[in-house]
């Protein structure tokens, strides 16, 4: 069954990233602005004996006149030929382009990968798609790759100065425990593991860019109590991960009523299962703290996910194991408040009179 489960999560995703490069390089070879090499074989042979027939290729008309223009500009300037020097800066936006393409190639084929795994759980499980924790845990893959792509995209195109340091830090910690807590569930969600273990990357170059930023426009000052304030977080993480299982084994034996049953819990405060959901109160608690904010600054794309991410998670939380009750809690509040921002932004936007 766990063999299955790899395949249905790992071929789309090969099926779909042959498609992609496919289409790319058509499109790539079809493009106007792309201009054909000319293949031009000499008229006399190397000793000038005899003439030699020119060979013939069939090729496209477009990619034809290109040629014969190429050919012509070469006839008027014989002596001249126009070449793009490559610099440092040239060669660095042409890496650029190619890694954004690489991205969001990538990008494109996990999500494809999560929509076709989330199809075929719900169509195979037995209990049905709205049992099926793997259609759920499919689904919610999908809507977290929002959050993913944009960091993606603010880190490849916006400017270090509309980094929010806050936010950054807040999405490296909630993205890494959200990783770990996907690998270790059950059923286990490799897709959405890779989705966060991405936006963990693409915080992390966030992260890097604020810092540099930071020191280019003098405010070393802050940079430190950035460092410090980060190097104190690993230190309280490292302790919880190393001396967490012997803190729960004593307050689970100590006989304290509730208090004991709790800590014993598989998803107690000692565990995972348990902080993953609660980091996600930082989020969804910014969200009800500001009920009114004013509508042209909601962004329409980002609570479009965060409302599917908490309609989809709410129902997960349910059907995995062990059965997460902060999680689903956690994601009816996320839920409420950005349905609640969605609908203020759409009946803005299109239902609204303008004045």
């Amino acid at each position: 069954l766990e063999v299955t489960s790899m395949r249905t999560q790992f071929l789309p995703c090969l099926a779909a990233g042959a498609l992609l490069f496919a289409s790319s390089d058509a499109f790539h070879l079809a493009s106007p602005a792309v201009r054909p090499v000319s293949l031009v074989r000499p008229t006399t042979s190397p000793m000038g004996s005899r003439p030699l027939q020119p060979f013939a290729l069939p090729v496209h008309p477009r990619a034809a006149s290109l040629r014969m223009s190429s050919l012509e500009a070469k006839q008027d300037s014989p002596n001249e030929q126009k070449v793009t020097p490559m610099t440092k800066k040239t060669v660095g936006k042409t890496v650029v382009k190619y890694l954004i393409k690489a991205v969001m190639a990538c990008v494109t084929v996990a999500i494809c990968s999560s929509a076709a795994f989330a199809a075929t759980a719900g169509l195979a499980s037995p209990a049905g798609w709205w049992m099926s924790a793997n259609f759920w845990g499919g689904l919610g893959a999908i809507a977290g790759w929002g959050m993913t792509i944009a960091a993606i995209n603010d880190g490849l195109t916006a400017g270090p100065e509309i980094i929010s340091e806050n936010m950054t830090f807040v999405m490296l910690i909630y993205s890494s425990l959200f990783a770990w807590w996907a690998w270790v569930v059950e059923p286990r969600n490799v897709l959405l593991c890779a989705c966060h273990a991405s936006n963990v990357i693409a915080q992390s170059n966030q992260a890097r860019r604020l810092v540099r930023h930071k020191l280019e426009i003098g405010e070393g000052a802050l940079v430190k109590s950035m460092a410090s304030k980060l190097l104190a977080v690993i230190v309280v993480a490292a302790a919880c991960i190393v001396g967490g299982p012997y803190m729960q084994a004593g307050v689970a034996t100590a006989g304290l009523g509730a208090i004991s049953t709790i800590a014993a819990s598989k998803a107690g405060p000692f565990t995972v299962h348990f902080w993953a959901p609660m980091s996600k109160w930082l989020i969804s608690g910014a969200s009800f703290l500001d009920l009114n904010r004013p509508t042209d600054k909601v962004s329409l794309p980002q609570y479009t996910a965060l409302t599917l991410t908490g309609a989809f998670f709410s129902r997960y939380g349910l059907l995995v194991t062990p059965t997460n009750y902060v999680l689903c809690s956690v994601n009816i509040a996320l839920f409420l408040s950005s349905s609640w921002h969605l609908a203020r932004k759409v009946k803005a936007d299109y239902f609204s009179k303008p004045s």
